[in-house]
């Protein structure tokens, strides 16, 4: 190569270098004006349809108070009899008690083979109880298994009394977690639903309920591994000995239900009797709550009524995150010049009445610049699912690699590389 050619390449590199650095220097401003632009399409939450259905129009006769049906997946309501009524909830109360031990154990502040002392006030609860002593410990999984199962009453106050110190910090929590879940008609004066009274100000309605089991089954599914076990023991350690103790379900559905997955009964003279019955079928999750039931016998009937109504009523649509292809997107300011994504997780949702998978639409978006340095797993996109042209789902993309932000050097290097190429 001569003289004259060598000066020729370095007089090009050198004017494409100040070339680029102004071109980067107004990209950057340009983006720090326009900073709030690159962000994604907000989410719009799912609402309750306005035709909730009723016993006229879904011809299940319900004798119960109050009684309500919701689809686990987006949360809809199927069908209802005075949903927001203030009820006594009895023992289906537990059901925020143990919602309040299973996000304590996911957040790692308890574990389940931690043990659980009984202290005299707890051993002092009357109903149903599995006769802990005072002094006496059982492990966070026993506990648990005494709750879900036997409704036990001193499990549930001794478990309080473990997470938070006392049952009255334990009950503001209950209370705070209502707030959050949008339980607008509920109110809890104990973890156990035992000698509740309106007056007292210990209450919910059947949509509460639904609510909050629907939060349950949803975050912890593991609850099933507890709520439909029919028959158990435990074995009481104290002073005395070692005694063997039967646990049986309370929930006579999960004997006869296909699918049944929990979840809680309640009665007392005043609640009368009380279900939370949760079940899922070929991915279809429902929750049926029966409120102030006559009897036994019915609470159950209804609420399988209930379920049957919803199976029935209800077809699954899915689609695997495997199965959505995702293009390479520009990167701004990258050791690459594009990034590959992935969707993050699959697509689920519940058709029910007339809706039609036909209807379901998505599209993929990204962000209007992605710029490096970017990590595997940051947020790069969505996919947004609607139906009728109402948004049912939004599914992030994510990075499925690294990609560092370029420096002067690595400009400089790839402008002299394609100088030398050309």
């Amino acid at each position: 190569m001569n003289y004259k050619k060598k000066t020729a390449i370095l007089t090009k590199t050198i004017l494409l270098l100040v070339s680029i650095s102004i071109i980067i220097c107004s990209c950057n401003a340009y983006a720090n004006i326009n900073e709030h632009r690159n962000s994604f399409i907000p989410v719009i939450s799912n609402t309750i349809p306005e035709d909730d259905k009723t016993s006229s129009q879904t011809g299940v006769s319900i004798l119960a108070k109050a009684a309500v049906l919701i689809e686990n997946n987006s949360g809809r309501i199927l069908f209802e009899k005075e949903k927001d009524t203030e009820l006594i909830p009895a023992s289906i109360t537990k059901i925020m008690t143990l919602l309040l031990i299973f996000e304590a154990l996911h957040d790692k502040k308890i574990t389940l083979e931690d043990n659980v002392p009984t202290s005299e006030y707890a051993a002092s609860m009357g109903g149903s109880q599995v006769y802990l002593e005072p002094g006496e410990t059982q492990t966070v999984d026993t506990m648990i298994k005494c709750i879900s199962i036997a409704s036990a009453n001193d499990a549930a106050v001794a478990m309080a009394e473990f997470i938070s110190g006392s049952e009255s910090e334990f009950v503001k929590k209950m209370n705070e977690k209502a707030k959050e879940l949008g339980m607008l008609h509920t109110s809890f004066k104990n973890c156990n639903g035992l000698d509740d009274t309106i007056e007292s100000g210990h209450y919910s309605s059947a949509y509460d309920v639904a609510l909050m089991s629907r939060e349950m089954m949803n975050k912890y599914p593991e609850i099933s591994d507890y709520s439909t076990v029919w028959m158990d023991e435990i074995t009481h350690s104290t002073r005395k000995g070692s005694t063997q103790f039967g646990l049986t379900n309370t929930n006579k559905l999960i004997r006869t239900y296909d699918g049944i997955t929990g979840l809680k009964t309640g009665s007392t003279a005043k609640a009368k009797y009380c279900l939370s019955a949760t079940a899922k079928r070929n991915g279809i999750s429902l929750t049926a709550v029966v409120m102030a039931a006559p009897d036994p016998k019915e609470r159950f009937a209804e609420a399988a009524a209930l379920l049957d109504y919803g199976f029935s009523n209800c077809t699954n649509y899915s689609e695997k995150a495997t199965n959505i292809s995702v293009k390479p997107q520009k990167v701004i300011n990258g050791m690459k010049e594009k990034i590959k994504g992935k969707v993050s997780r699959n697509f689920s949702y519940t058709l029910c009445g007339n809706e039609s998978s036909d209807k379901i639409e998505k599209k993929t978006i990204f962000k209007k610049e992605i710029k490096a340095p970017i990590k595997k797993g940051d947020e790069i996109g969505s996919v947004i699912y609607t139906l009728d042209n109402k948004e049912i789902d939004k599914i992030p993309i994510l990075a499925s690699e690294d990609v560092k932000e370029a420096g002067f050097i690595d400009y400089f290097y790839k402008l002299f590389k394609r100088l030398l190429l050309a």
